[in-house]
C-alpha cells in the first residue's frame, strides 16, 4: 500500500535516526505521534508506515496493579535485570491526567531514576489525557516506534484504575497483574474481569510479611483455578517477589519466556497479535466516526438544545440520538 504522505527530508531523518537506534529522533517521533495537530498526525502516519516493516520483534509486557503495589519499583528492577542480560528495554508509562486542568505529574523517570540513567533503557511517560481506560491514545503507535528503534522488551505500565487493564491487555503479548500481600485476605475486592485477563499474577513486596504473602499466593491460586484461563495452553501462575530487594525478578522473566515460547509453539502468539491489530483498527474507526459526528455543523448547532431537552425530560435520549445521527445519513 502507498504511504499516506511522502516523507520530506525532516521526517526521513526521523526514520533514519529511529532505525539507527538513536534516542533523540525516537523521542521526537513520539512527540509527533502524540501531537493533536492535523498536519502532525499526517506526518506521523507517514513516519509509522516507513517504520512498520521494522516492528514486531519485541516482547510486549503489560503491567498493572492498584496504586501502591510497587509497579514503578518492580519495572525498574525488571528493567535493570533485563539490561544485565544484554537486552534493551523501553518503558511506556501512562500517568493519569487531571480532569480539571488536564495536566499530569509524569514522574516515572523520577521513580525509576537508576533505570532512566541507563543508556540501554528508554522511559517515556505520557499523560492519559482522559483516554479510555487511562491508556494514552497513542500508546500503540509509540510502542511500534520503540520496536523499530530496536528495543527487545516493551513494558507498558497502566494507571491501574478503571478499564486500563483491559486496554493494556489488548495491546500486550503478556498481561501481568501485581497484587499486595494482603490481597488474599479480601479476594472479593479483586475484580473477576481483571483476574480473567491476567496471564501472570505477582504478589509484590513479599519481604514485608512472608506469612501474608504465602497466604495471598495460595488464595490467588485458588481464585484462578475457578476461572477459565485465557489460553487453553497456559494456566496463569502466581509468583511472589520483592522488587525492592531484587528477589524473584529472574524467576519472573523466566516465566515470561516460558509463556512466550508456549504461545509461539501453539501459534497463539501470532493469532493474538493479529486479533489485536484488527481490534485496534476498529477502535480508530470508532474514534474517527465520533470525531466526525461531533464536528458536523448541524450536530454542533443542535446538540446543546437537544442535550438540555433530554435532561429536562422534553425528549427521550433515543429520539435525540436518532435526530442527530440522521444529519450524518443526510450528508451521505
Amino acid at each position: 500500500m502507498p504511504r499516506t504522505q511522502p516523507l520530506d527530508a525532516v521526517d526521513q531523518s526521523l526514520v533514519d535516526g529511529v532505525l539507527a537506534r538513536q534516542l533523540r529522533p525516537l523521542a521526537k517521533t513520539i512527540t509527533l505521534i502524540e501531537s493533536q495537530r492535523e498536519d502532525h498526525q499526517a506526518r506521523a502516519r507517514s513516519v509509522l508506515e516507513a517504520l512498520l516493516p521494522h516492528t514486531g520483534g519485541a516482547m510486549r509486557v503489560g503491567i498493572s496493579g492498584v496504586p501502591g503495589v510497587g509497579k514503578s519499583t518492580f519495572i525498574e528492577a525488571l528493567g535493570l535485570y533485563l539490561i544485565e542480560q544484554g537486552l534493551r528495554v523501553a518503558v511506556l508509562a501512562v500517568d493519569p491526567s487531571s480532569s480539571i486542568t488536564g495536566g499530569s505529574i509524569l514522574g516515572d523517570k523520577t521513580r525509576m531514576e537508576r533505570l532512566s540513567q541507563n543508556t540501554a533503557a528508554f522511559i517515556r511517560p505520557s499523560p492519559s489525557a482522559g483516554s479510555l481506560g487511562g491508556v494514552a491514545e497513542k500508546t500503540r503507535e509509540t510502542m511500534l516506534a520503540c520496536e523499530a528503534a530496536g528495543f527487545d522488551v516493551i513494558i507498558i505500565e497502566t494507571v491501574g484504575v478503571g478499564q486500563s487493564e483491559t486496554a493494556v491487555a489488548n495491546m500486550s503479548d503478556m498481561f501481568c497483574l501485581l497484587q499486595l500481600p494482603n490481597a488474599g485476605d479480601d479476594l472479593q475486592g479483586i475484580k473477576k474481569g481483571i483476574m480473567e485477563l491476567a496471564d501472570l499474577v505477582v504478589v509484590n513486596k513479599a519481604d514485608i510479611d512472608l506469612a501474608a504473602t504465602t497466604r495471598a499466593q495460595a488464595q490467588l491460586k485458588t481464585a484462578l483455578h475457578m476461572l477459565r484461563p485465557v489460553s487453553p495452553n497456559w494456566s496463569p501462575p502466581v509468583l511472589t517477589l520483592s522488587a525492592l530487594r531484587m528477589e524473584g525478578v529472574a524467576e519472573f522473566w523466566q516465566t515470561v519466556c516460558e509463556y512466550r515460547d508456549t504461545m509461539k509453539r501453539t501459534g497463539e502468539f501470532e493469532t493474538k497479535r493479529r486479533r489485536q491489530a484488527r481490534a485496534w483498527m476498529w477502535e480508530l474507526i470508532d474514534a474517527g466516526l465520533r470525531a466526525h459526528f461531533r464536528s458536523h455543523p448541524r450536530v454542533r448547532a443542535d446538540l446543546p438544545a437537544l442535550t438540555e431537552a433530554v435532561e429536562e425530560g422534553g425528549t427521550t435520549p433515543s429520539a435525540a440520538a436518532q435526530r442527530l445521527l440522521r444529519y450524518l445519513k443526510d450528508a451521505v
